[in-house]
């Protein structure tokens, strides 16, 4: 089944370029010049994918990717003209799932969007697992806490995946890295510890006394919660 992609960039001539480019790799293409085109264009044609650029007229990419993640889990790929480390976190940090520095290789943004997409589909073979107040759907990929569902992003679950299935086991920053592969390494720890921080707060997780994910300090993460059978927590 073909995968719809949107593009948001005020660059005109990138998006018909990458429009023409891109359906040859069987992509449905949208594209929006701002960040209100975008928006809309987010609801309305609900896409698989979006490629958002930072540097957007009126208002930055880094708050339509805010706007989006209020309402939405869609994979995003960030793309910035300037490649600045600082620009990655901050994406990161509001949801994004990758970062692409401009000027792209066209393959390498292919390769990417492939990426990205197999960690959002995932292998759907695990049954859903129960953890006390927590529930994991490995097929949905979805999450549930105490009954109501917990919106993760691609890189949000990919890394609570990893965790579930190595539960107990100590995992370092390059195993969970991994999970997250695809991300520019340059700031690869900064990544991993943003991603776990956002997945605590979203499991209301205390990492003084966690009940799901602990710090193991200088190391990496273990998820320290028992497999329950209670279904309660699932929807």
């Amino acid at each position: 089944m073909s995968r719809t992609i949107l593009v948001v960039d005020d660059d005109e001539k990138l998006n018909r370029l990458l429009k023409r480019f891109l359906r040859d790799f069987g992509y449905d293409i949208y594209s929006a010049v701002d960040a209100d085109e975008g928006l809309k264009k987010v609801r309305t044609v609900t896409p698989d994918l979006i490629i958002l650029d930072v540097m957007l007229p009126g208002m930055s990419g880094f708050d339509v990717c805010k706007r989006i993640r209020e309402s939405s889990a869609v994979p995003i790929i960030m793309l910035t003209a300037r490649g600045d480390v600082m620009d990655k976190v901050v994406g990161l940090e509001l949801g994004a799932d990758d970062y692409l520095p401009k000027p792209f290789e066209p393959r390498e943004l292919v390769a990417r969007i492939q990426a990205v997409l197999r960690r959002a589909q995932g292998s759907g073979t695990d049954r859903r697992r129960c953890f006390g107040p927590l529930a994991v759907d490995f097929h949905r990929r979805m999450v549930f806490l105490n009954g109501r569902e917990v919106d993760l992003t691609t890189s949000e679950f990919a890394a609570l995946d990893l965790l579930v299935r190595h539960a107990g086991k100590v995992l370092d920053r390059d195993e969970i890295m991994q999970a997250l592969r695809g991300i520019d390494s340059e700031c690869f720890n900064r990544v991993v510890d943003i991603t776990m921080s956002r997945l605590r707060q979203k499991l209301g997780d205390d990492p003084r006394h966690p009940q799901f994910i602990k710090t193991v300090w200088g190391t990496g993460y273990t998820f320290v919660a028992r497999e329950s059978d209670d279904e309660t927590a699932s929807a």
